[in-house]
């Protein structure tokens, strides 16, 4: 696409009658200028409920737009009304992601695929992605480190970016931030979540805490004498210890204690809504199309 940018300019002209008189006469200059286009965003997984929410969010957002649906569900039926959007946009869900990227890779236009899906078909579809030369967010719970290196691969080998992302949470991030900060002064520290389900626990949360505290080199609660006690929770990494508490009607919390001698310092997160993804989302789709490699981690990007 171009802009027409256009300016006004004055002249003087002599008048063949009287040499001292000036006529001001106004010339018009254009020039055509290229402007960016949007970012093209395929939701795969459009229909989870974070799937809806990126619909929306990416709708809404500048330099972004949604150019396609991918799901097995509420196929053939519009996406914005799937998403209780008051106007259709007009897209309909399908459930073959091959199609909608060999329309899409028509466009000279950037292009994203957002993938919700499930661990198992995450390297299929970002090899797809990559063959049509769009770049890929990957934001799948309990993806394999074998998945994440042979992704690496790929990238490098393309010369493509992809974003695997362990959370989209910026909070989250800036808790895992506080707690890598604290471990420097801190010998002892135990991680407690709650969830409203027992899916997938120690949640990505508690290991990332983990393995990030871990990756310090320091050995914690030594002092420790009741290790195999079941109910002091599972240990993670280098001694840190998490109880994860399940009770439907709980927020998605995480919080980190930290203690010291006469010292206790605390760090928390809660999760209420999928919105709270939402910000980190974005950030990721306009990061993610300067990418040639692949990262691991969104807070590479904060």
């Amino acid at each position: 696409m171009a802009s027409l940018n256009c300016h006004f300019h004055t002249t003087n002209l002599l008048n063949s009658k009287n040499v001292n008189s000036r006529k001001k006469k106004r010339f018009i200059f254009c020039s055509a200028q290229p402007t960016q286009s949007n970012i093209k965003v395929v939701i795969n997984g459009a229909t989870k409920d974070i799937g809806r929410a990126a619909v929306v969010a990416v709708t809404k957002a500048r330099g972004m737009e949604v150019a396609g649906a991918v799901d097995t569900c509420h196929v053939g039926e519009d996406i914005g009304k799937v998403c209780g959007m008051e106007e259709p946009l007009e897209i309909p869900i399908i459930n073959d992601l091959t199609l909608i990227l060999g329309s899409i890779s028509q466009s000279k236009a950037p292009g994203v695929v957002v993938d919700f899906t499930d661990p198992s078909s995450v390297y299929d579809n970002v090899k797809q992605a990559t063959a049509f030369g769009m770049k890929s967010i990957v934001y799948v719970p309990r993806i394999e480190l074998d998945t994440v290196a042979a992704l690496s691969a790929l990238c490098e080998k393309a010369t493509m970016g992809v974003l695997v992302a362990p959370t989209l949470s910026i909070g989250s991030i800036l808790l895992q931030q506080a707690a890598i900060s604290a471990s420097f002064h801190y010998s002892n520290v135990e991680i407690v979540e709650s969830r409203a389900n027992a899916k997938d626990l120690p949640s990505a949360d508690a290991n990332q805490i983990a393995n990030n505290l871990s990756n310090i080199g320091q050995i914690y609660n030594r002092e420790d004498s009741s290790t195999d006690v079941l109910a002091r929770g599972q240990v993670l990494g280098d001694g840190v210890r998490v109880h994860s508490l399940v009770l439907p009607g709980l927020p998605s919390s995480t919080a980190v204690h930290f203690s010291g001698p006469g010292d206790v310092y605390s760090v928390k997160h809660d999760i209420t809504d999928v919105q709270c993804l939402m910000p980190g989302l974005l950030l990721a789709i306009r990061k993610v199309v300067r990418l040639k490699n692949l990262v691991y981690g969104l807070e590479k990007f904060i």
